[in-house]
């Protein structure tokens, strides 16, 4: 490692530092070196941070209360505000709207309201839908589609950025997770060190001297050893807390990959394929409302052509036949003719017992004056 990317340990933090700024996505994504396996082993650092630890170790003083309290205590803010920029991160990625949006999407490629049958299958099986209706309908879906379309591509390149930013963020808890580590190995050379020298000599010279005060700063001595290991184990289960940071970051990180590649698969797929069927039932459509009218055009014409012919067939005939008849058909004139001897024979009839009638009239008017007279010539002789 080079030697400006050594973490810089120190003594007197200062904890009223802001955290460092978050780092900026870059726009092409990276691979970062995997975290390391085991615990603290000097033998995992370089040679110019197994000289940075050595040297720090022996600034390490235990006999003051101040170290022992903030030793390492950089670190783990360095890793406090990381948590909580990494928390901060996960709250801002909003997944279930782009899960809302993919879902609307199916849906809208799945249904366009079809009240018989839903699905894409429903509109394309309806052969008779007029294609006004299916223009309108497809509009109104490929507006949809186009919208939520475009808010996918919005969060694709929101998860692109997410995803590099992801990778510095793995990087920093890396670099974080070796501080901590450089700390632990320090202090661990220290303590030991600490303990087979300063603690020795002061139980030695406690127990040679058998002075009350010897024997309370070797035990005052002990319990800051003891506070600075327990400081130890501190920063060790800070430590376990960036190791297990760093697959979360990667889960994440995944998360989001797969998020992209599905967005991916439905913006350049998905919706492209469904545009075509859209189109391509439109074209059928059109092409059997076509057929449909050349279909009506040429019954049309053929009915035409058989009512002229039945037209033509029966004006001729009537044509011809009339024609072929006389000024008078003879029917007419022998129906005259027998009407006219029926008529004569009747006025003969008439004419004859008219006479035979005016006959028996005139005897009987003769009869009835002679009556009248004799009836009158017996009425005078009795005068």
């Amino acid at each position: 490692m080079d030697e400006q990317k050594i973490p810089q340990l120190t003594l007197t933090p200062d904890l009223d530092e802001p955290a460092a700024p978050q780092v900026k996505p870059e726009t092409e994504l990276k691979q970062s070196e995997p975290a390391p396996e085991a615990g603290p082993e000097l033998s995992n650092l370089s040679e110019a941070e197994q000289k940075a630890v050595a040297d720090f170790a022996e600034q390490i003083d235990l006999s003051d209360a101040n170290i022992i309290i903030q030793y390492g205590a950089a670190a783990q803010k360095n890793i406090a505000d990381f948590s909580q920029a990494a928390l901060d991160k996960v709250k801002m990625s909003d997944m279930g709207e782009v899960g809302t949006m993919l879902s609307g999407l199916l849906v809208e490629l799945k249904t366009l309201d079809e009240p018989e049958k839903k699905g894409i299958g429903g509109l394309f099986g309806k052969a008779k839908k007029s294609a006004e209706t299916l223009r309108a309908r497809y509009g109104k879906a490929e507006e949809n589609v186009d919208r939520i379309a475009g808010e996918l591509e919005v969060h694709q390149r929101k998860l692109m950025k997410d995803v590099a930013v992801m990778d510095q963020m793995y990087d920093k808890n890396l670099q974080y997770f070796k501080e901590l580590t450089m700390y632990l190995l320090a202090g661990k050379q220290s303590l030991e060190k600490a303990r087979n020298t300063t603690l020795a000599e002061l139980r030695i010279k406690a127990e040679k001297s058998g002075l009350p005060e010897d024997a309370q700063a070797a035990n005052d001595f002990e319990n800051k050893c003891q506070r600075f290991e327990k400081r130890l184990h501190d920063l060790e289960l800070t430590r376990v807390i960036s190791l297990q940071t760093a697959p979360q970051i990667r889960m994440i990180q995944n998360n989001d990959a797969a998020m992209m590649e599905k967005i991916q698969t439905s913006i350049m797929n998905t919706i492209p394929l469904w545009k075509n069927q859209l189109v391509l039932t439109l074209g059928i459509e059109n092409s059997r409302r076509a057929m449909q009218a050349q279909r009506k055009v040429t019954d049309t014409t053929n009915e035409l052509l058989k009512k002229n012919a039945d037209m033509l067939k029966m004006a001729t005939v009537e044509t011809a036949r009339e024609s072929e008849r006389g000024i008078v058909d003879i029917e007419t004139l022998q129906h005259t003719n027998e009407s006219l001897i029926s008529t004569l024979d009747e006025v003969l009839q008439i004419q004859t017992e008219g006479a035979q009638k005016r006959a028996e009239a005139e005897r009987e008017l003769r009869r009835i004056e002679g009556e009248l007279k004799q009836k009158l010539l017996e009425t005078r002789k009795v005068q």
